[in-house]
């Protein structure tokens, strides 16, 4: 007698068959193996990582640490919080470590958001704020940018009596626009006392006018704010990042993190990234004059761009598809934006100065050509 089996999806929660799935940039190994390509060719601007790579001080820690790799971190990430508690004027005790300041985002649905719960977001931003929302089975409320950046306005008047979180980006990913501090400052204090916001500052490095809601995390309010070191500091592929908050927010955010969920070589590297000043000092420097050349680029070839307070721009080509494929096969990785509803639009990482040049050579010859 036969008997039919139970499928696995009929196992699962309804809410993970609808969940949208994530989809990373493609590796160099992966393009070059497609399109016969040789990988030393290959320059990826792709998905904002650091052009000069690691923090030289951050690999030697890494080294030394992997020396030890048969224990097992310190699952409390002691050393890591005090360190960055000391660089950022905080205690530890308002420090929450993450395998990328996207675990700090998945803690924040843990603890805050389920069904009937409400999540207001600006669009087109980081996606990871509406997967994390739908994940603990929220409503995502996105609220349509105003000129590249969040429209405060518009999302103070979506805020309800469900909303439990508000995300908001400042420089703005994938836009690279910032908000003026002043406003971000006047929204977060005048937002209902049931709301906590989530001030993501992936990017503030990059910003010298970023705005800074340390007072406001002083003076006790619902206010989380995140950093990461895949960025400026060049540690893209340890996946370390950290949220901070009062000390109360932090120990509701601890009750759900899980232990060792940094691991030892990652914090090693993080630890000594802070201590790498003379690195981080020319990367901003290299990012300004990088933001300069582009600007001047696409201006020459006659292409709209959104000027950026990030380590990225946006800019208009037509079709972003034909594009992407087109700088593609020329040995150059972009990020295609159809999937955050800007057909026309590429963003492009900011390289060295030779990335740059190569780059702005390839989009003149397809312009000129017209794909």
């Amino acid at each position: 007698m036969n008997k039919e089996r139970t499928s696995l999806e009929s196992l699962a929660k309804p809410a993970v068959l609808t969940q949208p799935v994530y989809e990373p940039g493609r590796p160099i190994e992966d393009v070059a193996r497609s399109l016969g390509l040789d990988p030393a060719t290959i320059v990826k601007l792709a998905s904002n990582e650091n052009p000069f790579g690691p923090s030289p001080l951050a690999v030697a820690a890494a080294r030394r640490a992997l020396e030890q790799g048969q224990l097992y971190p310190d699952g409390g990430c002691v050393a890591l919080r005090e360190r960055i508690a000391r660089a950022r004027g905080l205690s530890a005790h308002q420090i929450v470590p993450g395998n990328g300041s996207n675990e700090v985002i998945e803690l924040l649905g843990h603890v805050f958001l389920g069904p009937g719960d409400e999540a207001v977001m600006g669009v087109p931003a980081f996606v990871v704020y509406k997967l994390v929302t739908l994940l603990f089975g929220a409503t995502a409320v996105e609220v349509p940018m105003a000129g590249f950046r969040h429209d405060l306005s518009a999302m103070a008047r979506a805020v309800t009596s469900r909303t439990k979180l508000v995300f908001v980006a400042s420089p703005n990913n994938p836009t690279g626009a910032a908000n003026p501090a002043e406003e971000l400052v006047a929204f977060a204090r005048a937002l209902p006392d049931h709301v906590v916001l989530v001030f993501d500052e992936a990017y503030a490095e990059y910003d010298p006018r970023a705005a800074d809601l340390r007072p406001l995390v002083g003076e006790g309010r619902k206010v989380v704010c995140l950093r990461t070191f895949s960025k400026i500091y060049g540690l893209a592929a340890l996946r370390v990042g950290y949220g901070y908050a009062s000390a109360e927010m932090a120990a509701l955010l601890q009750r759900v993190r899980q232990p060792f969920n940094v691991n030892a070589i990652a914090q090693a590297a993080a630890i000594a990234a802070l201590d790498d000043r003379e690195f981080t000092d020319r990367c901003v420097r290299e990012n300004f004059a990088g933001l300069a050349r582009l600007a001047e680029g696409f201006r020459a070839l006659g292409l709209e761009f959104v000027p950026s307070a990030a380590n990225f721009v946006l800019v208009k080509v037509g079709e972003g598809g034909r594009w992407f494929e087109a700088l593609q096969r020329r040995g150059l990785i972009v990020r295609p934006l159809q999937p955050y509803g800007l057909p026309e639009w590429l963003r492009v990482t900011v390289g060295t100065s030779a990335q740059n040049e190569r780059l702005l050579e390839a989009m003149a010859a397809l312009k000129r050509d017209a794909l």
